[in-house]
C-alpha cells in the first residue's frame, strides 16, 4: 500500500470510529422516514434529530409505523440543533431558502430536493422557477457516487439526484465511458421510466389516490419532465425522456432505446458495463441469463440501495436497449444520499446500506 493510500485508510478508520451527529430536516415524508430508518442503523451516526413543522412533538413511530421501536420525536424545524451532518428532505425551493440556516447547523449539507442538483442559475431559469440563492450552486457536488465519487471526500454541500435521472444515467453512463455514445453525430437516445406512486411523496393528492392509481401505466411526463435536465446534465448530450405513474408503491425501472453511430457487438456491450461497474459496491449487473428476472426489476431492489442494469441487442435495426431498476425512495433519494455523505465524511462507504432486500415481496 502507498503511504497516500495508508494516510486515506487511516483517516477512514478514525472517522468511522466516532459517531457522527446527524438531523433530518422535513422527516415526515417518505424520504425523510427512510432516511431515518437507514440512520438509525448506521453504525457511525447518531441520530440527534427529527424535524416537522406538522407534526412537532409528536413520536417519529407514529407517522413511520416501521419505525416505532425508535424513541426519537419530532421537533420543529426552527429549532435546529448543531449537528455533524444535516439532511433536508423538504419539497424543492425549501433549502434553498433555508441553506444559510442549514449552513449554521451543520458542516455538511446533503439536500434531497432539486434544489442544487442543477450547475447554473439559467438551467434553474430555463426547468424551474429561478433560483434564490445561486451562489451556492458551484459548491454543489451532484451526489451520485458513481459518477462523482473523486469530487465527494470533504464536500460541504451535496445534491442528491432525482430517481428517474438515476435511474435512467445509472443504465447509459457505461455507454459513454466506453465510446459507444459520444453524445456526437446522429445518436438517438430515447429513455422511458416507469415509476411507482411514492415519486409523488406523502402530501395527498387525486392523481395519486388508490382509486385513481391502482391497475394504471399512465403518462404522466411524455416531455418536459423537470429530471431531464440533470440526466443531459450528467451524460452530457440531448435525451428524449418520458415518464409513465405505474401500479407499484416503490420503484423505477428505465428503459432506454439508443441507436449509436457505430456498428456494437454484444461483446462490447459486456465489456463497456463491466468496466463501468465491475467495482461499484451498489451496482449489480443483470443481462439476460435464467430464472424469471433475467433483466433489471424494482422488485428485486426493493428497499435496498441497488441498482440493476443491463442490455440487450437489436442488431437488427443497430438498436441497444438499456434497462435499469432502483428503489426510488433508497437508491432514487435517501439510500443515494447517505451513500455520498459517506464519502464526503470520511466514512466506509457503504456504511448503514447492506439491507439485501427480500424476497418473494408484494408490490414494491
Amino acid at each position: 500500500m502507498a503511504v497516500g493510500d495508508a494516510d486515506a485508510a487511516d483517516a477512514t478508520a478514525s472517522a468511522a470510529s466516532e459517531a457522527l451527529s446527524a438531523t433530518v430536516v422535513g422527516a415526515s415524508g417518505f424520504a425523510g422516514g427512510e432516511l431515518l430508518r437507514i440512520l438509525a442503523g448506521h453504525p457511525n451516526v447518531d441520530l440527534a434529530g427529527a424535524t416537522s413543522r406538522e407534526y412537532a412533538g409528536k413520536s417519529v413511530g407514529s407517522v413511520h409505523p416501521n419505525l416505532r421501536g425508535t424513541d426519537l420525536r419530532f421537533s420543529d424545524p426552527a429549532d435546529l440543533a448543531s449537528v455533524d451532518v444535516l439532511f433536508a428532505a423538504t419539497p424543492h425551493g425549501v433549502s434553498m431558502e433555508q441553506i444559510d440556516a442549514f449552513y449554521e447547523s451543520a458542516d455538511t449539507v446533503v439536500d434531497l430536493s432539486a434544489d442544487f442538483r442543477l450547475n447554473t442559475e439559467a438551467q434553474y431559469e430555463e426547468w424551474y422557477d429561478g433560483h434564490d440563492a445561486p451562489e451556492y450552486l458551484d459548491e454543489a457536488v451532484y451526489a451520485l457516487p458513481e459518477l462523482h465519487r473523486e469530487e465527494l471526500p470533504g464536500a460541504d454541500l451535496i445534491a442528491a439526484g432525482g430517481c428517474n435521472a438515476t435511474a435512467t444515467i445509472l443504465g447509459l453512463c457505461p455507454l459513454f465511458d466506453a465510446g459507444v455514445l459520444d453524445g456526437a453525430g446522429d445518436e438517438q437516445i430515447v429513455a422511458d421510466v416507469k415509476v411507482g406512486s411514492s415519486e409523488g411523496g406523502a402530501t395527498a393528492s387525486k392523481a395519486g389516490s388508490h382509486a385513481e392509481r391502482s391497475g394504471v401505466v399512465r403518462p404522466y411526463a411524455p416531455t418536459g419532465h423537470r429530471h431531464e435536465a440533470e440526466i443531459e446534465q450528467e451524460l452530457g448530450t440531448s435525451v428524449s425522456f418520458s415518464a409513465h405513474a405505474v401500479d407499484m408503491v416503490r420503484g423505477a425501472a428505465a428503459t432506454c432505446h439508443v441507436f449509436p453511430d457505430s456498428p456494437v457487438s454484444k461483446g462490447d456491450l459486456w465489456g463497456a458495463f463491466r468496466g463501468t461497474y465491475d467495482d461499484e459496491p451498489f451496482v449489480r449487473l443483470q443481462s439476460g441469463g435464467s430464472g424469471v428476472y433475467r433483466y433489471p426489476e424494482p422488485k428485486a431492489v426493493a428497499g435496498t440501495n441497488y441498482a440493476e442494469v443491463g442490455f440487450e441487442l437489436d442488431p437488427g435495426n443497430e438498436r441497444v436497449v438499456v434497462f435499469s431498476a432502483i428503489d426510488n425512495l433508497v437508491k432514487g433519494t435517501a439510500g443515494q444520499a447517505v451513500h455520498a455523505a459517506n464519502l464526503a465524511l470520511g466514512l466506509e462507504e457503504t456504511a448503514g446500506l447492506d439491507f439485501q432486500g427480500l424476497h418473494p415481496v408484494g408490490s414494491p
